[in-house]
């Protein structure tokens, strides 16, 4: 993929373009919604206990890997090269990009077809490959849209999916002359033949891993269009990349996240195309690659074992259900991020990848309000590990191991003295009294829209950060009385009642 990355750094911004942007809102409200709907019929037909027992299930699988997972990746290389398939190791995406461009120009490679993979994007694999002179093709159709507009993937199932129908037909139009008007059949016909010439060509064939199996030494690949299986198949070679937390003990725990991954991600009950790979062909006349490498990456996930609350990142499975149910990315998109995983997700995979000092404000980028945890399939605590990084930006470090750790950065003072003055007020009764009243007198001359109208507004346009917040929301003020005061008046009453007087005066 050649396409640019927005800064990760400068997410605020990105964001503020996105809000701006009518267009891709719509785009984006359209398709998280549709996603949604068909999630919960998938669930509503296999029952919503049954789902919620799978997905107990497959956490249980994720927990009990993840606490071993030097033993079953062992395993895995040993049953897979046992079985034909070549292993190779890479701590990096540098050292992994190396390496894939050494297995290709040793195959004698010239064209490259890959299949969908967040895990090549992430090592930022396409450029790589083409700054070795090969050329790259995304055989994805959404991967080979962004492909032809140059841009990165925004979502981790549906690369394109901030673009309409009428801006790819008239990308398509440009790249491939085809009618500007044309339908949706025409356009995916188009791509078609072009992909097609582009497998004959093809000498080596990339793809990703959704899950491989140590028992067994497999791979699975999950895919809706066909072109994963034309990319393991037709050419001489198939390099496969995975994460070292792809991998499952056993061949039966297949069963478990095939129900799940696809309900969660698109709303099927099954993917059209299951592809399990086990090494490379045995008979010349069998279908399948003549050689097949398997590259396991690290690239920084080894960090994530160190904590509990980290380790429970390598359990996601990349199904995007936790975007499309997320209220920050369905109004700013992927490409906001700045990273090849965003959303919720990449909101805790990416500080981590990159460091919390680069990444600083996506533990930010969320309301907390735990949708993404809600339809997670393997009940990842998302906004835990979100209040964990902003833990870990706060005080101004990088996680234990963090080859960033030398990146330390200054705490944001003016936080630290908010919280520190609000931890000094609420400690003590009298200090709590004494600033309740006080904060009840300023509301009246700082929060717009308050008791002193002309002057609240005013005095929250140039208060920040009170300003800032006023400036596009409402802020509830404080009641007018406390709730003691509002007590022990009631009290008042009720004794008076008592007495058959009637209360007067006072607000209730």
């Amino acid at each position: 993929m050649s396409g640019s990355q927005l800064p990760v750094e400068r997410f605020d911004a990105n964001a503020r373009d996105a809000l701006g942007d009518p267009v891709l809102r719509g785009a984006l409200r359209r398709a998280t919604d549709l996603f949604g709907e068909r999630r919960r019929a998938a669930i509503d037909d296999v029952g919503a206990d049954d789902f919620e027992a799978l997905r107990d299930h497959a956490r249980a699988i994720k927990d009990a890997t993840l606490a071993h997972l030097d033993v079953h990746l062992e395993r895995f290389v040993a049953q897979a090269e046992a079985r034909g398939a070549k292993v190779h190791w890479a701590r990096t995406g540098d050292e992994a990009c190396e390496l894939l461009a050494g297995l290709c120009a040793g195959a004698g490679a010239k064209t490259v077809v890959k299949s969908k993979s967040m895990t090549t994007e992430e090592i930022e694999l396409g450029a790589a490959l083409e700054a070795h002179g090969l050329r790259s093709i995304e055989t994805d159709l959404g991967e080979w849209i962004i492909q032809q507009a140059g841009e990165v993937p925004s979502h981790i199932i549906v690369p394109a999916i901030h673009k309409t129908k009428a801006q790819i037909a008239a990308l398509f139009a440009d790249k491939l002359g085809t009618d500007p008007e044309a339908d949706e059949k025409a356009l995916t016909a188009a791509a078609r033949d072009v992909l097609r010439r582009e497998f004959a060509a093809a000498e080596v064939g990339i793809s990703g891993v959704n899950f491989a199996v140590a028992e067994t030494g497999s791979i699975l690949i999950l895919e809706n269009e066909g072109n994963a299986r034309f990319t393991t198949s037709l050419p001489k070679v198939h390099i496969a990349v995975m994460g070292i937390e792809k991998v499952v003990p056993r061949f039966e725990d297949l069963a478990v996240f095939l129900k799940l991954l696809p309900r969660s991600g698109t709303g099927q009950h099954l993917t059209s195309y299951q592809s399990i790979l086990t090494g490379p062909k045995q008979d010349p006349s069998a279908d399948g690659p003549e050689e097949l490498h398997i590259v396991v990456l690290d690239n920084g996930r080894s960090r994530f074992l160190d904590q509990a609350v980290t380790r429970a990142s390598l359990a996601c499975i990349r199904c995007g259900a936790c975007l499309n149910a997320c209220p920050v990315y369905q109004q700013v998109g992927g490409h906001a991020y700045g990273s090849v995983y965003p959303g919720p997700i990449g909101a805790v995979i990416t500080p981590q990848l990159v460091g919390v000092g680069k990444a600083s404000q996506l533990p930010y980028a969320s309301s907390l309000c735990g949708a993404c945890r809600e339809v997670c399939p393997v009940r990842i605590d998302i906004p835990a590990l979100l209040l964990h990084l902003r833990q870990e930006v706060t005080e101004g470090h990088e996680p234990s191991g963090s080859p960033f750790g030398a990146q330390r950065r200054p705490a944001k003072r003016g936080e630290r003295l908010g919280f520190r003055l609000w931890s000094f007020g609420v400690r003590g009764r009298l200090r709590y009294e004494w600033g309740s009243a006080l904060a009840r007198f300023g509301q009246r001359l700082v929060v717009r829209g308050g008791y002193v109208g002309k002057v609240g507004a005013l005095l929250s346009r140039l208060a920040p950060p009170l300003g800032a917040w006023t400036g596009t929301r409402d802020l509830r003020g404080l009641a007018p009385r406390s709730f003691r005061a509002r007590w022990r008046q009631e009290l008042r009453h009720q004794e008076l009642r008592r007495q058959g007087l009637t209360p007067s005066g006072g607000e209730r």
